[in-house]
């Protein structure tokens, strides 16, 4: 028989099913947590057999870790492609406007994606609120080394005094994931206490105040990070 490279119906089948089932789990993980899913509220929610999602996802932290996967594997892309032209170009991190505009991009990129994500920001609240205890077992089977190109941007940024902070470079792009996700956690009680403010909807941010939203997060997040003039060192 000649061989094809079209995946066989069995196999498009099986894809199909993960796919459902990872649907499935972000929706369930993202109500009850890590600690409240259940296995078999997975199942009912994408309509397979509870030992299907076994014999894919082995138990439900093998489960929990592909759906984070999933979206890290998202964001990881998203920071490819936004921080790319500076980790290409080593005079980009001595160019206050370039690396500013840099920056910016890569904070709203950040807060379009969790807007357009709202469960992936409530599965980081309940991690948040246990402590990252469950994360971290998974972070702890899946060891990262490729962030030295981005260490190497920062530290030559700071060599050229256009940072405020000499924090390593993956911790001030976490906290740029952390506060688009917090004020996205928070935007319902931005609305009680200041109905006229900016807040997200459904399907992205809803633009109702007097500053959008999201330029309010670029704003405050570039501001933390960046000196207004290069910084003599």
């Amino acid at each position: 028989m000649p061989e094809t490279s079209e995946k066989s119906p069995r196999t498009r089948d099986a894809n199909r099913a993960r796919q459902v089932i990872l649907e499935s789990a972000e929706a369930v993980f993202a109500e009850h947590g890590f600690a409240g899913a259940r296995m078999d509220a997975i199942a009912r929610a994408s309509g397979y057999n509870i030992s299907l999602l076994f014999q894919y996802f082995t138990d439900k932290l093998g489960l929990y870790a592909a759906v984070l996967q999933r979206a890290g594997q998202e964001t990881s892309e998203l920071q490819a492609r936004v921080l790319g032209p500076l980790l290409a170009d080593e005079a980009a991190a001595a160019n206050p406007q370039a690396f500013r505009a840099g920056l910016e991009t890569a904070v709203g990129a950040t807060f379009d994606y969790l807007a357009e994500h709202p469960r992936l920001v409530r599965i980081m609240t309940w991690e948040m609120a246990a402590g990252w205890g469950t994360l971290a077992q998974i972070l702890a089977q899946y060891p990262s080394d490729g962030y030295q190109p981005l260490e190497a941007l920062f530290s030559r940024a700071w060599q050229a005094g256009l940072l405020r902070s000499r924090a390593a470079g993956t911790i001030q792009l976490t906290l740029v994931f952390q506060v688009c996700q917090s004020y996205l956690a928070f935007a319902p009680l931005y609305q009680l206490i200041s109905p006229a403010g900016a807040a997200p909807g459904a399907a992205g941010p809803v633009e109702t105040g007097p500053v959008p939203a999201r330029e309010h997060v670029i704003a405050f997040v570039v501001g933390g990070i960046l000196f207004d003039e290069p910084h003599r060192r």
